[in-house]
């Protein structure tokens, strides 16, 4: 009978591409890996992996395998869920993983739903936005909160199946973020891109997906600031803005924790390019009462943060 933690290891494998990095993820020794993979593959009488004295990479039998395994685990856990969705109350532990920006703007959100229901306890990490769509899919977390620049998740999601489920958030657009005490921070006139061309630019890492969507924007525009200063993270980067020390253009999400001294200005239509920011669940553990409860604050929080539903005005953040 084939193992069903060993199956876990084998759709981590398969997702990482190497068992140095498989182990890694998961606290074990590469050595250790190496083992429950070889004793998965006596139980398959089969060979999975293709091992050479440089690398392992899964055989055909392997990646079959490891598709199976998939669909094994989303019953098993649809199991557990037909099991616990019986209860009245929502109770255990849920885990749940954001990208930072998205993690400071639900976390009150969620906070909120723990008092509403005490017998309930989440753990929120911060990841990667493709990194916590993994981590939802292989089991290591509940719900994923992940942003998606190209606008092709959900349909990505639908075309792989059934196994897990998406849930659309907010359409987080792109805005210019200034001093308070900035000209630009007016919100009487228009605002114009041009006009700032010369300022200190602040961004994001070059590659990163809401640099190439600055980028793209300011070409459109035909602005070309002389210098663009880099700097990981948005908070780092709307923290030095309120400091005085340049401009950003930036999701609003990135401003939604309130940081006083700054102004938040839509940008021209025409030129208001978005990301959209989904929850991830596996479909079956969405019957789990405990996992309803988040997935629905996250839901309900979307529809309370500035900048949904129709544009808003231009406003200071308070």
């Amino acid at each position: 009978m084939l193992d069903l933690h060993r199956l876990r290891l084998l759709t981590e494998f398969a997702a990482r591409g190497s068992i140095a990095k498989t182990a890694a993820v998961l606290g074990y020794t590469p050595s250790a890996v190496s083992q429950q993979l070889a004793a998965l593959e006596r139980e398959a009488g089969t060979a999975l992996l293709d091992r050479t004295a440089r690398r392992a990479e899964l055989t055909d039998a392997g990646r079959r395998l490891a598709g199976h395994a998939e669909r094994i685990l989303a019953m098993v856990e649809e199991a557990e869920t037909d099991l616990s969705a019986r209860a009245t109350e929502p109770a255990g532990r849920v885990v749940a993983t954001a990208f930072p920006s998205a993690a400071i703007a639900f976390a009150p959100a969620l906070a909120r739903s723990l008092r509403t229901h005490p017998r309930l306890t989440l753990v929120l990490r911060q990841t990667p936005a493709r990194e916590g769509l993994r981590q939802v899919r292989s089991g290591e977390v509940d719900v994923a909160i992940v942003d998606d620049w190209a606008g092709r998740l959900a349909d990505e999601i639908e075309m792989g199946g059934s196994i897990l489920s998406c849930y659309h958030l907010i359409r987080d657009r792109l805005v210019l973020v200034v001093p308070r005490t900035h000209r630009a921070a007016d919100p009487g006139p228009a605002v114009d891109l041009r006009a700032l061309q010369h300022e200190p630019w602040l961004a994001a890492p070059a590659g990163e997906p809401s640099r190439q969507a600055v980028d793209r924007l300011l070409a459109a525009v035909g602005v070309t600031p002389p210098v663009l200063s880099e700097f990981e993270g948005m908070s780092t980067i709307v923290s030095l803005v309120a400091r005085g020390l340049g401009i950003a253009i930036l999701p609003r999400l990135a401003v939604a924790a309130g940081e006083r001294r700054v102004a938040v200005r839509d940008l021209p239509h025409g030129l208001d390019l978005a990301r959209d920011v989904h929850a991830v669940a596996r479909t079956a553990s969405v019957r789990r009462p405990s996992v309803a409860v988040i997935v629905t604050a996250l839901r309900a929080a979307a529809k309370a943060l500035p900048g949904q539903g129709s544009r808003s005005p231009d406003t200071p953040v308070a």
